[in-house]
């Protein structure tokens, strides 16, 4: 009767290599990542090697085409390490598998196999100054001239602005709305591209982010991913999977928060009694035990549904992301609370993680507009 809540052998090995490589590559190092703002390249490129920069692009493309539960499964293991990390070699795993799934042969054969081996690395280019949650009114042009597309806008908020060499972007070659939109592969040096000053930001600082400015950027009309008038689709799409795995690392922050919270209590004495034998602190930790176990099983649920491309995939997506973060915020928020003053310290991860999961909630689309797109699909006649 529980086999079907189970993961399979193969899912469990993938689960254990991807802790091992956190365990060894990741958690060691990740503190001095988030103080000296340090983007680690290598150990990025590390993950690369284990098949963690294509996780759902083809075999016949040099992927390891894995479903999106075994992608949720990576990107939650590496996140007990550091969400920031882990967050970025998702976004890159999104980027590859548009170009894989909807790209041209031209435009795979130029771009894929340096991806694959993560020696180029590629943003996600959607959100705009002006167009965040309403992305469908985004600015950035592309006009067709002759066999190129010129490109001028802004994006806003990029991961790996000014540090990846691949940008898959959106752009408006027709008319306003979702249907005037395409998807464009532009590359960091090519004449035009040109990046902001880095963000300042409260967290996931062991990655850059950045404007990404196109003024006059000539595209070759083989870079084009999917049709014309297509890009909001795969725009979509692509976020399906973001939000899995974004709520994914939301998961294994918050493991990794409730186990520093066990663990410090256990240890930590006050009024001669250890803080894990006061009955409040255990009420504390079992409702933080059980949210994320209720979260991790509707996020494993849709992973499945939009592996199977279920027809109620995106339903299934926005309710797991919603939970998944918010859950994975309350739950560090209380780990720091268990934490006391020592919660507040750099000196313990908590502060970290509580810092880092606070942006799950608002990217890959704000956790309003999950139930925004929950609403509309509960109320669809």
């Amino acid at each position: 009767m529980t086999d079907q809540f189970d993961l399979t052998d193969d899912q469990r090995e993938i689960q254990e290599l991807a802790r091992r490589f956190t365990a060894d590559r990741i958690t060691p190092f990740a503190a001095e990542w988030d103080e000296k703002h340090i983007f680690p390249r290598d150990t990025i490129k590390a993950a690369a090697e284990l098949g963690f920069a294509s996780i759902y692009v083809s075999e016949e493309s040099g992927g390891i085409n894995l479903g999106r539960l075994e992608a949720a499964l990576i990107m939650e293991a590496m996140a007990y390490g550091c969400p920031s990390t882990s967050a970025f070699i998702s976004i890159h795993n999104m980027a590859s598998w548009m170009i894989d799934r909807f790209g041209g042969q031209a435009v795979k054969d130029r771009y894929l196999p340096s991806l694959v081996t993560m020696d180029r690395i590629a943003s996600y280019c959607l959100t705009e100054p002006g167009s965040g949650s309403d992305a469908a009114a985004l600015k950035t042009r592309a006009v067709r001239d002759g066999d190129h597309y010129v490109v001028n806008g802004t994006k806003q908020f990029i991961s790996g602005g000014g540090e990846n060499e691949v940008y898959v972007t959106m752009v408006r070659t027709g008319a306003e709305g979702p249907k005037g939109i395409s998807c464009l592969v532009i590359e960091k040096d090519m004449p035009g591209v040109s990046f902001g000053a880095n963000e300042r930001k409260l967290g996931w600082h062991s990655q850059p982010t950045a404007q990404v400015i196109f003024e006059d950027v000539r595209i070759p009309v083989d870079n084009l991913v999917g049709g014309e008038g297509e890009g909001f689709r795969i725009a979509m799409m692509g976020l399906d999977g973001g939000r899995l795995n974004i709520g994914a690392c939301s998961l294994g922050g918050a493991q990794r928060c409730l186990d520093e919270a066990i663990g410090y209590t256990r240890d930590r004495k006050q009024f001669g009694t250890a803080i894990a034998d006061f009955q409040n602190t255990q009420f504390m930790l079992a409702d933080m035990a059980t949210d994320l176990e209720a979260a991790r099983a509707l996020l494993y649920m849709a992973a499945a549904k939009v592996t199977a491309n279920a027809p109620d995939k995106t339903k299934f997506a926005a309710m797991a992301k919603r939970l998944a973060t918010d859950t994975g915020s309350a739950v560090a928020d209380r780990a720091l609370q268990l934490h006391g003053g020592y919660g507040y310290l750099m000196d313990y991860p908590i502060e970290r993680f509580w810092r880092d999961l606070r942006v799950h909630s608002i990217l890959e689309g704000t956790n309003q507009v999950m139930r925004m797109i929950i609403g509309r699909e509960l109320t669809r006649q």
